[in-house]
């Protein structure tokens, strides 16, 4: 990838927590779960940008409610393999890739908040400049947390994390929705004695401040805070057998924490 490669990671606010995604070289842009329609228009218009793709992670209407407003011919949408998305041109599973302008990304399947749920990720990520790796998580992995099940499974939600703690820590973390701070309270519950909470949380408020992002994390943060990834430890296992855990295994902590969180 040549070093002369820029590009820009925005993150379009949509509805009340959403946000959308957008990477652009200062001439075309790609988007991912344009859940609306306008917040995209008036970034391309302000910055005199042509939409080129968009990608979709899952189904739900927050992520896809824009498509019919921004599809125009030709242009490609790629999108699960395994979900029913009017608009789709370019279905996607594991193992498959795509590259767009410079960039390559791999598909990986992520299922459990939906039950054909994927997530894109840059390896290399923005190019020799931006090298750190980027995932687009979609609504599979949160800032300290991750999303409900609906049509898929506690045990297909379970892997696909234990599938995305594998990626390497410097990996950006794009999610889409603005929940860092309540998932933060949720997770000092679970781990009250976690002194990275704290001063996540307190980096965290202070972006909100200023009507800033708490994203894109990292993994390496996210391994340190999010107690649906640290199943294991201590404190987090006795907090989840206190909240209806069956035993100590991993997969038995996350189901009973996903619970906890779903009540709290």
């Amino acid at each position: 990838m040549g070093s002369t490669l820029l590009m820009d990671l925005l993150a379009l606010p949509a509805f009340t927590d959403n946000y959308i995604w957008m990477l652009h070289n200062g001439r075309e842009a790609l988007v991912i779960d344009p859940g609306d329609a306008a917040p995209v228009q008036q970034a391309l218009s302000d910055a005199g940008l042509t939409l080129s793709a968009i990608l979709v992670t899952h189904h739900h209407m927050d992520h896809v409610g824009g498509l019919a407003a921004l599809q125009r011919e030709g242009l490609p949408v790629y999108g699960p393999r395994h979900e029913d998305i009017a608009g789709i041109t370019h279905p996607l599973g594991e193992g498959d890739t795509l590259t767009w302008r410079g960039l390559d990304m791999q598909v990986l399947d992520v299922p459990g908040h939906t039950r054909g749920h994927i997530a894109y990720f840059l390896p290399d990520g923005l190019g020799s400049l931006d090298p750190d790796p980027l995932l687009f998580a979609g609504d599979t992995l949160f800032s300290a947390g991750c999303g409900r099940v609906f049509d898929g499974t506690i045990e297909q939600l379970y892997d696909s994390l234990s599938k995305l703690s594998r990626l390497p820590d410097a990996t950006r973390i794009c999610c889409t929705h603005e929940y860092t701070l309540g998932n933060l309270r949720f997770a000092q519950a679970v781990e009250p004695h976690n002194p990275a909470l704290v001063s996540h949380t307190a980096h965290c408020e202070a972006l909100r401040a200023q009507s800033l992002p708490t994203l894109p994390s990292t993994l390496r943060v996210e391994k340190g805070i999010n107690p649906f990834l640290r199943c294991t430890q201590s404190d987090v296992v006795a907090s989840a057998l206190q909240h209806g855990a069956e035993d100590a295994r991993p997969q038995a902590i996350f189901a009973a924490l996903r619970q906890w969180k779903n009540r709290f």
